[in-house]
């Protein structure tokens, strides 16, 4: 199969597109034919490796300490139709649409992967494409996670970062509990988040949104980039400051101990989180709120995608395409 292998820490020019073995699923794995892929800030973050602190050596440690060696292949979410199953899977058949999270064992960019019927993975909508399917797992995730039960009826809600990855789901999201809400980002994204629902949009290249003097119910910083002590003057009394950082170190640090130690079940924490994840599932299915695609890339493109990604221009989010024939 083909697969766009990791070569080497740094610029994107150490993502390859080469043939490897294909893989079999064990007895308790799906087998994924992979449709499409996302390009996260975690997987730049990753391939650069230079965000880490505490995680660095760890993490280092554990994909490969001078170049990766264990984890060749980047990519955490992904959406395909399941091929094959192991003896022992009872949730998913073939022929099943799916999309994932594959979490810390990453190898998204492929044409195929195998993934535990236990994994971050639900069959995709039917009013989706498989491009759509393959961000909901990181950006549409996390902002379901940090909203849901934060947000009411009539609140005012400031969202930071709101035309990325995590920002353009939280903006529906937002609106979708009925809050009154305020996009923050750059100029060239204030019509896109317009267009999704915010009733307010600032250009942070023009104003600083805690100099206003407008306090909000609920601020959420997408991306990770501001503080509870900036936004504070910001916020109502009893106002709530929620932060989503989408990088390496945060995301993956509920699911390090599953694979460093190799449990076989995952702590109570990411069962909760799977729950949630079925929750939103049916928000999408529903049409509540949509998946906003700003670029694909097919295969050997990758290094670009990665270009574009770290670009700081792009709205929503970022596909790599494993086959031309992906929109059904």
């Amino acid at each position: 199969m083909k697969a766009i292998i990791w070569t080497k820490y740094g610029p994107p020019d150490g993502l390859l597109l080469q043939e490897v073995e294909k893989p079999a699923p064990k007895n308790n794995e799906v087998l994924i034919k992979v449709h499409a892929a996302s390009v996260t800030a975690a997987d730049t973050e990753l391939r650069n490796f230079n965000t880490f602190t505490a995680f660095w050596l760890p993490m280092r440690v554990y994909i490969g300490l001078f170049k990766p060696t264990r984890i060749k292949i980047l990519g955490q979410e992904v959406a395909g139709e399941i091929e094959a199953i192991g003896k022992d899977v009872t949730k998913f058949k073939a022929g099943d649409p799916v999309y994932a999270w594959s979490a810390l064992r990453m190898s998204g960019y492929a044409e195929y992967i195998c993934l535990s019927e236990n994994a971050m993975m639900a069959t995709k909508p039917d009013n989706i494409s498989y491009e759509e399917a393959a961000v909901i797992s990181v950006g549409a995730f996390e902002a379901w996670h940090y909203l849901n039960g934060n947000v009411q009826p009539g609140q005012k809600v400031l969202v930071v970062g709101a035309g990325g990855t995590i920002g353009t789901f939280g903006v529906q999201i937002a609106k979708y509990f009925g809050a009154e809400v305020t996009a923050v980002d750059s100029t060239g994204k204030l019509d896109l988040l317009r267009s999704i629902g915010a009733d307010h949009a600032i250009d942070y290249t023009q104003a600083d949104f805690t100099r206003s003097g407008q306090t909000y119910d609920v601020i959420f910083d997408a991306p990770g980039k501001t503080s509870f002590s900036r936004c504070k003057k910001s916020l109502e009394p009893n106002g709530q400051f929620l932060t989503a950082n989408p990088g390496m170190a945060d995301q993956l640090r509920t699911v390090w101990n599953v694979f460093s130690r190799r449990r076989r079940t995952a702590p109570d924490s990411i069962s909760r989180r799977y729950e949630e994840f079925l929750s939103l599932r049916e928000l999408i299915a529903a049409g509540k709120i949509k998946s906003i695609i700003d670029r694909t890339y097919p295969m050997e493109q990758a290094a670009e995608a990665h270009r574009y990604a770290e670009s700081g221009l792009k709205k929503g989010n970022i596909v790599i395409t494993m086959e031309p024939q992906v929109n059904k």
